[in-house]
């Protein structure tokens, strides 16, 4: 399928990355039109651009997504006016190893979470960990984005550190 996203998320060790030269992030603002077992529906304001997304069950890895941008207004509408469940975040983006990281650090009710994913060509694809990664969360749903914005990292009862 050739709208199949393939990607891996670790927690980051936070004394780490913080001390790791970075960039500064994008903001982003994500609300949840619709989220179950089968399909999350997601409306994202990155910085200045505005997206819609369907992401399909995970399996091996992989789901189908389906992403298009929109006018960032109407995603700002859309977040506002029907969307009850919100992740916030700042995004910074790293190449490490001819690979493209994404570092989340969470904020709002997610604050002190931070992860990490990596985008793949395929399932088996090989690469190479930056010292900062922490253990692989990939197969915990509770590390979802979706999952994040309805049980909030800061309620989760035996939180499991950055490491």
């Amino acid at each position: 399928m050739k709208n199949t996203e393939i990607e891996r998320k670790f927690l980051v060790d936070k004394e780490k990355w913080f001390a790791f030269y970075k960039e500064p992030g994008i903001c982003y603002l994500q609300g949840y039109l619709s989220i179950d077992e089968e399909k999350v529906v997601r409306v994202r304001v990155a910085g200045d651009k505005g997206f819609i997304t369907i992401k399909g069950k995970s399996e091996n890895f992989s789901h189908p997504e389906f992403e298009y941008e929109i006018p960032s207004d109407d995603a700002r509408e859309l977040i506002h006016h029907f969307t009850k469940t919100r992740v916030e975040k700042v995004r910074i983006r790293i190449t490490h190893e001819n690979h493209v990281w994404d570092v989340d650090e969470f904020l709002g009710e997610n604050e002190g979470l931070l992860m990490a994913e990596i985008e793949l060509e395929h399932p088996e694809e090989t690469f190479v960990k930056p010292g900062w990664l922490g253990k692989e969360v990939t197969n915990d749903v509770r590390y979802y984005n979706a999952y994040l914005s309805l049980y909030p990292f800061r309620t989760w009862q035996e939180k499991t550190p950055n490491s």
